[in-house]
């Protein structure tokens, strides 16, 4: 019988936040019950990235978190409060604070993919765009312009400035050069860290091209620009290939001296292609073998480099794979966020000896005891394998388990199981995940 062990008492590090998210909940409204508040804040989510936040009505729209939107006329006085309108951002960041999430702050502009573009042109003033961000900084963390305390640490310029090539007749992220990027991150960069040296600054979410990310590394490191992280994004069908990635991000990072600096994978989900496959894709987010995918992704990167893991994405799409698109009541991928919640909470990462092919599993120990998650992810639909095993539990006298199961026919039931000479025995079906807690 092959066998998963645990030692609770064997301390190998930290229980990271592999469960932060893009976007928050939907706001609670007198004249319909239709939202999703209390599942989010049961959720634990640590920190909610606000990008494409006004693709989202709900949300506030085309007059909330974009930098063009708070501060929609560039000829402006920034030092003016006047000039800014930060109304419905204000509500939709108290929103999600209030669900417990931090807000991760993307400066910048939502995607824009029609063909009139407004907030993703370059700045004609890289400067000026710098002291305006600087303004949204001081509103939201320092009270400036009737604004706020927030606390919020994390601060990041711009999104997927490498989607689309320099010759694309329709750049969708970033309107200007490669080159020009880099001259206007380094401004903001260096501005912003100079006004707020205790803050994380940082970017750029790459889509995708590390040809690219070498080259703005290159440049940012030739230049001293500080980096408190860097940010990139990952589309696949592989927790595996998600985790060799956060590998060869560090090992980039580190080649071009922002070895301290933090790796945060801050866009991810499913996806076999963006062509033939993305109905197929789309299709697989919200079932069962979508949340397998989603918590072999948590727990496969909680054992790499990454510092941060945000899924994408909590706001009403396609791309949410955790609440019903109409009723906002929690779907299978859902789940997989207060089961790793459960590790987090714990705090001290604890030893795993697993050698079951296709299993990833992550245990974390604390004051108030001892939890495994485990999953079974198999991206092939005609494999009809299962995974049996004991599982024994080191550092604890516990003579039971509490077993939650998430799979077809159970959102995550629990169970309570005896623990017989130190081992509880699992079977997992394919895609299926499992949380013991002791």
């Amino acid at each position: 019988m092959d066998r998963i062990t645990v030692n609770f008492s064997e301390i190998t590090g930290t229980i990271k936040p592999m469960h932060a998210i893009n976007n928050g909940p939907l706001k609670k409204r007198d004249d319909q019950t239709r939202h999703n508040f209390d599942t989010y804040k049961a959720a634990g989510i640590p920190f909610a990235r606000n990008h494409d936040a006004a693709f989202c009505d709900a949300y506030g729209g085309e007059h909330s978190v974009d930098v063009h939107n708070i501060f929609p006329d560039f000829d402006a006085d920034p030092d003016d409060p006047a000039s800014y309108d930060f109304v419905l951002t204000d509500e939709y960041i108290e929103r999600t604070m209030a669900a417990g999430a931090e807000t991760y702050y993307r400066l910048g502009a939502k995607i824009e993919h029609n063909i009139k573009k407004y907030g993703t042109l370059p700045p004609k003033d890289y400067h000026k765009w710098a002291v305006i961000c600087e303004h949204i900084i001081r509103h939201m963390n320092e009270g400036w312009a009737d604004g706020h305390h927030y606390g919020i640490t994390y601060w990041e310029i711009w999104n997927e400035p490498d989607l689309d090539p320099d010759d694309s007749p329709n750049k969708r992220c970033w309107g200007g050069m490669e080159a020009e990027f880099f001259e206007f991150f380094a401004e903001a960069a260096c501005h912003l860290k100079s006004c707020f040296p205790d803050l994380k600054i940082g970017g750029p979410a790459l889509a995708h091209r590390m040809d690219w990310a070498e080259r703005f590394l290159i440049y940012m490191s030739e230049h001293k620009v500080p980096l408190d992280f860097f940010s990139w994004h990952i589309y696949t069908t592989s927790p595996d290939a998600m985790v060799n990635k956060c590998s060869a991000v560090q090992a980039l990072m580190d080649k071009y001296g922002y070895t301290d600096a933090e790796n945060i994978l801050n866009e991810w989900n499913y996806i076999r292609n963006w062509g033939d496959a993305f109905i197929y894709s789309v299709k697989t987010i919200i079932n069962m073998k979508g949340a397998a995918f989603i918590a072999g992704c948590m727990l496969g990167c909680q054992n790499s480099p990454l510092d941060m893991l945000m899924y994408y994405d909590a706001q009403p799409s396609c791309f949410c794979g955790l609440w019903d698109y109409y009723t906002m009541e929690p779907i299978k991928g859902y789940y997989p966020f207060p089961m790793f919640d459960c590790l987090y909470r714990l705090g001290n990462a604890a030893a795993v000896d697993n050698p079951v092919p296709g299993v990833k599993a992550v245990a974390a120990s604390g004051e108030n005891g001892g939890a495994i998650m485990l999953v079974y992810y198999n991206d092939d639909d005609g494999c009809t394998d299962t995974r049996e095993f004991d599982l024994p539990l080191i550092g604890t006298d516990a003579e039971t388990a509490v077993v939650s199961l998430l799979y077809e026919e159970h959102d995550c039931t629990e169970t309570t199981v005896t623990v017989t000479d130190g081992a509880v025995h699992l079977v997992m079906k394919k895609n299926s995940v499992v949380l013991v807690k002791v």
